[in-house]
């Protein structure tokens, strides 16, 4: 079953080089839910030490494509490390789906895992293992702050920007040069 979309859901999160924590240092967050207990993102610009190939192997899920095997699971945050996020594309949900936008889910569960092994996953899908996660008002509060700046998202960033250009793309999107930004922060 598929939920609405709650108030920041669907919007990237870019940190500013002004933001020090070295969990989120120059990194892109979509929030996937946000209501008045807190919120919920998945980084999508920084890669894991694993590979989409051996996430399957301890899982015991069968893959034969090799590419697909090879390819880095993100590092969706320091939350829930060890269990997996799939952001995808499509309209057809998996068992755990949440309806971030039109035609955006987060899943948890098994299935669409298989389902990407077996070839019959979604066209665009990014696997990242942990989260970020906010408390009540703590979200609100750091964007009032000097630690992000946020865009809707886009299917054409999340899933063919190249994970190194993300951060510096997704600013982009509001006229914003990070690099630029940089020099004035105080930290390279």
């Amino acid at each position: 079953m598929s939920h609405a979309p709650t108030p920041l859901a669907g919007e990237l999160l870019i940190a500013l080089p002004s933001l020090a924590d070295p969990n989120f240092a120059r990194s892109v967050v979509l929030l996937c839910q946000h209501d008045r207990d807190g919120a919920m993102g998945v980084i999508v610009n920084r890669a894991s030490e694993y590979t989409l190939g051996e996430v399957f192997a301890q899982m015991d899920i069968a893959c034969s494509n090799q590419d697909l095997c090879a390819r880095h699971v993100l590092s969706g945050g320091p939350v829930h490390p060890e269990r997996g996020f799939v952001v995808h594309d499509g309209e057809a949900g998996f068992d755990s789906s949440l309806e971030i936008g039109p035609g955006l889910r987060v899943t948890t569960s098994r299935d669409v895992l298989e389902a990407i092994a077996g070839g019959d996953g979604p066209a665009n899908a990014i696997v990242a293992l942990g989260c970020a996660g906010w408390g009540a008002g703590q979200l609100e509060h750091e964007l009032t702050g000097d630690s992000w700046l946020n865009v809707p998202a886009d299917n054409g960033l999340l899933f063919e920007v190249p994970l190194e250009a993300r951060w510096q793309a997704a600013a982009g999107r509001l006229g914003v040069d990070l690099q630029h930004l940089a020099g004035y922060s105080g930290r390279a």
